[in-house]
């Protein structure tokens, strides 16, 4: 898609974990607690960050089997004890939020994190002003892929999923998210994709970090 066929949007909805804010550290350390609880051979730090994409209702289950929801407690206690500690923002990421705001672009928050840890998160940096709503795990009826949460993000603002609406977030589910939700599919990472890698559910946009993003938003 090129930018003359891109208009400037009029929401941008943002993943949070490693999109926003860098957070791998403590997902995995708090995962690897979990595995080893569960007589689980913990993963890499590399495999965390490869196969953590969907939320815990939908990843733990074949995990844990009938165990998941106990597991699921268990996990979020390790992880609630030490993410403020890890929590750090993304590069550019306040700036580009802040510049977002200015423009009159209305931003939402929509993750698979759980949405009382996620708020919790904004509170810590100051961040929760910026955005309109911020949705996570169990907070709509389904979870990111589906389009709940998108449209629970959206909700309010008078603004409906579309084309004047753009998800950015650095994972395929993020982008499968978008495309289900009829929006514009922004992968910021600082990989460019890889061939064949988003086959199905291909980028609209590809920008390293927020403030290509921002830089991005200001040429449209």
């Amino acid at each position: 898609m090129t930018l003359s066929a891109s208009p400037r949007p009029k929401a941008v909805i943002f993943d949070w974990d490693n999109t926003l804010v860098e957070t791998w550290p403590a997902i995995h350390a708090a995962l690897a607690r979990t595995f080893e609880r569960y007589g689980l051979t913990p993963w890499t730090f590399e495999e965390t960050k490869q196969r953590v994409r969907k939320s815990m209702r939908e990843s733990f289950p074949p995990l844990f089997g009938e165990r998941w929801e106990e597991a699921g407690a268990f996990f979020k206690e390790a992880f609630t004890s030490i993410h403020l500690d890890f929590l750090k923002p993304a590069p550019g990421a306040e700036d580009m939020l802040a510049a977002l705001k200015a423009q009159g672009i209305y931003l939402g928050v929509v993750s698979n994190k759980n949405g009382d840890v996620l708020r919790q998160e904004a509170v810590h940096l100051g961040w929760e002003g910026y955005f309109g709503r911020i949705v996570g795990a169990f907070d709509a009826p389904r979870d990111k892929p589906a389009a709940d949460p998108v449209h629970l993000a959206l909700a309010g603002s008078g603004i409906a999923c579309g084309p004047d609406v753009w998800f950015a977030g650095d994972t395929d589910v993020d982008l499968e998210c978008a495309v289900t939700a009829g929006c514009i599919p922004v992968l910021v990472r600082a990989e460019p994709p890889g061939n064949g890698e988003f086959d199905e559910f291909g980028p609209a946009h590809y920008v390293k970090g927020c403030l290509a993003l921002s830089n991005l938003m200001l040429r449209l």
